[in-house]
Formats: structure tokens, sequence, C-alpha cells
């Protein structure tokens, strides 16, 4: 039976994922930080493993490496999903703001990659997926330095596919377009409905559009698939 593990799990793309992956018969653990009850329930639901873990800190991830790996014994692929946003303009972020995100986002996509990638190259086989986003890949107003931290994570994935393969371990990134989750709480109506209007698709897309992409990148079928960065769009950006 397949393994995973999915940071950030209780919610949104990481919340869709969980369920997608557990209908497809796969072993599911995923992490979160804040979300204990909506964790918690999606635990019960699924059978997935919950995890308490920041995604930033060495420990927390140390522990959770080894909770997964006593359960499961091996991992066959990665999901660095957690993150968080901040909008507004840089000169208005204080370094706090700055460092947070790309702790997060950089940083915690790092740790998790250690802690696992040993495992799959013993094995001589795993998958390492990167969710980034489309503003990693031609920036947002107002959204520096999520942009920047997402950028960060397609380099990050390039270069781990190449460092990787001759192990047999593929890493890939999803860059979703603009998704119906909590990050889009701070756009108006009318603000979204001008956002579905710029895709050529004509709608939003959803986490369940993000999670069949990850399964697929994640899967046998994708076997000779590493080191892209597959946009999730709707045709926004072309």
């Amino acid at each position: 039976m397949q393994t995973v593990l999915i940071t950030g799990g209780s919610r949104g793309i990481g919340e869709a994922m969980v369920r997608l992956f557990s209908e497809k018969g796969w072993r599911v653990a995923f992490t979160y930080l804040t979300s204990e009850e909506k964790a918690l329930a999606l635990s019960r639901e699924t059978g997935a493993l919950a995890l308490r873990c920041d995604a930033k800190s060495e420990g927390d991830t140390a522990a959770m490496a080894e909770k997964v790996l006593k359960q499961f014994s091996h991992l066959d692929t990665l999901i660095c999903n957690a993150g968080i946003s901040y909008t507004g303009l840089l000169q208005d972020m204080t370094v706090s703001q700055w460092d947070e995100l790309f702790a997060v986002h950089v940083r915690g996509a790092f740790l998790a990659t250690r802690a696992f990638l040993p495992g799959m190259i013993s094995r001589q086989r795993g998958s390492i997926l990167y969710i980034s986003s489309m503003w990693g890949q031609t920036g947002a107003s107002c959204e520096a330095a999520y942009s920047a931290c997402k950028a960060a994570l397609i380099g990050l994935g390039k270069a781990m596919a190449k460092e990787a393969g001759p192990s047999h371990v593929r890493v890939n990134v999803l860059c979703p377009g603009v998704i119906e989750t909590d990050m889009l709480r701070e756009y108006s109506q009318e603000d979204l409905r001008a956002l579905a209007d710029e895709t050529p698709l004509m709608r939003l897309g959803t986490p369940e559009d993000v999670a069949r992409a990850a399964l697929f990148l994640s899967s046998e079928s994708a076997s000779f698939i590493t080191g892209q960065a597959l946009g999730v769009n709707g045709g926004f950006l072309i």
C-alpha cells in the first residue's frame, strides 16, 4: 500500500489531498498546527494519521517524521503543502513577517525533505511534491514575499530533481492558480468574479482540482516526470 505525508493537511488544498489520497487507498498522514478540531475530525472521517507539527520547527519535524516512519515503516510520497499568506505592500511588512513566510514555506520544505529523503534514497524510490503557486512563476503585486517564497520552492524542486534523480526519487512542483480556499477570504466577490473572468476556463479552481494533479504526479503514471512545475490555473498563466 502506498504511503503519503501531506504537510498542512487540515484545510483547503491540503484537506482535499488528504481526502482524495485516502479514497484511493493510500495510507495517509498529515500535519496541522492550529486547526486541531478540524484535523481530528478529518482524521476520524478518513482514517488518516493527524500529527501536530510546526513546519518551521526542526524539533517538531524530526519528531513528526519519527512517528510517521514508525507507523508506516516507509514513505512513498512527501507533499510539502504547509503555508501562510501575507497581502500588503512590501514596505509595510515587518522583518518578522517576512522571515515567518520564508520559515514556513521554504525552511519547512527543507526540513521535511531532509527528514524523509534518506529513506527514499535507501529504498531507491519515492516522490516529493512541493506546492508552489502561479505567483511563484510570475509574481503578484502586494504579495511580494509570498511570490518570493513560492519561487524559491520551484527552484528547490528543480534542484532536488537533479540531486535525487540518480536515486530514482522524483521531485516535482505544483503551481495552483486562483483556488477557492481561505486564502481568498480578503477578496471581495467582485474581485473573485474578475479573477474568474480573467481565467480562460471562466471559473476559479477548487482544492479538488489541485488534489487530482497531486495524485497523478505521486502515482506510477508519472514515473518519468521529474523536475517539472505544473500549473493548475485554468489557463490564467500560460
